[in-house]
């Protein structure tokens, strides 16, 4: 039997439909927290992070604001800390990876792309998959609200822990099963998963408002993992298939 999420974390709250916060310094990781570092060292490495999603063709100046903003280290163990600025995935627990931060500007810059976003920002956006919450603090500086599911216990108590000194006002993070979306927050203006199945979940085409857009990796006819987009149009849904990924798989229930 699945279960329905939990109630989301509490972090601050933020007033309905205000416009999305202004892009902050990233604040310096407490003494002893997992992954912290010097802050001069690694705001450094995170300024040669962005040049080099620049370089490689990210020219989303909000996408690559929010990257240079959030500190990527502070989400992962202190024993990996000198490899968070690569551009590499890296394990963070039970089987799971944070995301290559090159694969993370991608899948922002596309959700940017949608029309509502294009028309009048990025709304609420709905996070399949919280992980440690690097993809989530991210995203706070690109969207109105951002509502975030992790079915994972313990990765869920790590992601709040994680989270909650950034006081991120408008980040929702919510314990449960992904693959029934979020009805509550219902409608989206953008839909983000961070693990791949062989299909999209009605739910979650059902959940993303007309003119959002759905950014997902599927593994379509039982091929390999593509990078996934899908428009909600008032005719329909139009599917696009982009680059190869590699992503965990796409998983129901909690544990």
């Amino acid at each position: 039997m699945q279960r329905r999420p939990g109630p989301p974390a509490r972090f601050p709250a933020r007033l309905p439909g205000s416009d999305p916060p202004a892009p902050r310094p990233a604040a310096a990781a407490p003494a002893g927290a997992a992954g912290s570092a010097p802050s001069a060292l690694t705001g450094l490495m995170r300024a040669r992070m962005v040049q080099r999603l620049a370089a490689g063709g990210m020219a989303s100046a909000p996408v690559l604001q929010a990257m240079g903003a959030v500190e990527r280290h502070r989400f992962v163990d202190s024993a990996l800390g000198n490899q968070a600025y690569e551009d590499i995935s890296l394990p963070i627990g039970l089987g799971q990876t944070i995301s290559k931060p090159q694969v993370v500007a991608r899948m922002c810059e596309l959700l940017l792309g949608a029309e509502v976003a294009r028309a009048g920002g990025l709304g609420r956006v709905l996070e399949i998959g919280t992980g440690c919450g690097y993809q989530a603090a991210v995203l706070s500086f690109l969207a109105r609200e951002v509502y975030t599911l992790e079915r994972l216990r313990g990765l869920y108590d790590k992601a709040r822990d994680r989270l909650r000194p950034l006081r991120l006002a408008n980040v929702h993070l919510l314990f449960g099963d992904g693959m029934p979306g979020y009805a509550k927050g219902a409608p989206y203006a953008a839909i983000i998963a961070a693990a791949g199945g062989d299909a999209v979940p009605q739910a979650w085409c059902d959940q993303l408002a007309v003119g959002g857009r759905l950014v997902a990796p599927m593994a379509l006819s039982g091929g390999p993992q593509m990078l996934l987009v899908i428009d909600k149009t008032l005719h329909g849904l139009e599917q696009s298939v982009l680059e190869p990924v590699h992503f965990v798989p796409l998983k129901s229930g909690i544990a």
